[in-house]
């Protein structure tokens, strides 16, 4: 599993978000490869209505972290991405996506 630090363009009125304007997002990515992970972080974020997808950062979680029931708890974004393959999360005061 793959978190990114990502941000990116909305290219439509979307969750309410401007054209144009810039937010940030952090990605899950369940997947093993950086280069595979990255690649489907910019395609989710593309399909989902946003452009110019800019990974800031990247963290590999281990086996380890994915087992750990406290972590799980107390990150619902995270279990999710285990079940569903990814998770998108937009921040801004009003508007998330996922």
């Amino acid at each position: 599993m793959y978190v990114f630090s990502a941000n990116a363009t909305s290219r439509d009125n979307k969750s309410g978000v401007e054209p144009g304007q810039r937010m940030p997002f952090i990605v899950y990515i369940d997947f093993q490869d950086l280069f595979g992970a990255e690649q489907l972080c910019k395609v989710y974020l593309i399909n989902s209505g946003f452009g110019d997808v800019e990974i800031e950062k990247r963290q590999f979680l281990s086996a380890e972290k994915l087992t750990d029931e406290a972590l799980l708890r107390a990150d619902s974004a995270l279990k999710e991405a285990l079940e569903k393959g990814y998770v998108l999360r937009m921040f801004d005061e009003d508007a998330s996506l996922q």
